[in-house]
């Protein structure tokens, strides 16, 4: 009898364990429901700002790789005149330093000033790919929020209309579409927010991290140029 009675307690205990994801995963729906056609744009808006945040993590975390000795092998290379073995080695990278300093290597028989110039407009347009999509992460940041808010002042019209229409009968049920609608919207609309605002920062240090060793490198690649001695090959 006691067996029975434990197993008993087992099976409902399992069964209510069973329940419950099932039923939070209900209770999160509705009240997604609840919160109006906003909670779309919201969605849609968080789906968007994922997607930016890893597919710019991708891109930079790609640009970022380079071996540590790369510019350590041009150096070697343009001092012993090696000019094709260093081209070479920077097509093998398809990173902005690797650019670059072919870039700098295909004019270095031009002034100083000319290869400076020429390695910075192609770090411009390296910085600008980095930041592509960015602004737009940005926007979501700040737009959120304000549908979230704007979500917020329809559904406290829609409980204010709702008592007017009731007169003197009235109920809180009739408040209650409003109020769901005004508060899902605010959460909504903030944890969109704070996601796309912590990825935007986390992802403009990142390109501001690349954009030091780029310069770093341009800077170390004039002075080669600078004191490079004559081709060999």
């Amino acid at each position: 009898m006691t067996i029975n009675l434990l197993q008993a307690d087992t099976l409902a205990v399992q069964s209510l364990a069973a329940q419950q994801p099932q039923e939070m995963s209900q209770s999160l729906w509705s009240m997604f429901l609840m919160g109006g056609p906003l909670m779309w744009v919201l969605l849609a808006l968080s789906v968007l700002a994922i997607y930016l945040i890893g597919r710019k993590w991708w891109v930079i975390n790609n640009a970022s790789k380079i071996d540590p000795s790369f510019m350590k092998d041009i150096r070697d290379y343009m001092q012993d005149g090696k000019v094709k073995s260093a081209l070479t080695l920077c097509s093998k990278y398809d990173n902005p330093v690797a650019r670059m300093v072919e870039t700098g290597i295909r004019r270095k028989d031009r002034p100083a000033s000319d290869i400076q110039g020429a390695i910075e407009n192609i770090g411009n347009v390296e910085v600008a790919r980095l930041e592509k999509g960015l602004p737009l992460l940005a926007t979501i940041a700040g737009g959120a929020p304000m549908i979230g808010f704007l979500g917020t002042v329809t559904g406290m019209v829609k409980a204010f209309f709702n008592m007017s229409k009731a007169g003197n009968n009235i109920d809180i049920t009739l408040l209650s579409d409003g109020i769901y609608t005004a508060m899902l919207t605010t959460v909504g609309g903030l944890v969109v927010g704070i996601i796309a605002y912590f990825g935007y920062n986390w992802l403009t240090s990142k390109v501001g991290d690349l954009v030091y060793k780029m310069e770093s490198s341009t800077m170390e690649f004039l002075d080669i140029v600078i004191n490079e001695p004559e081709e060999k090959e």
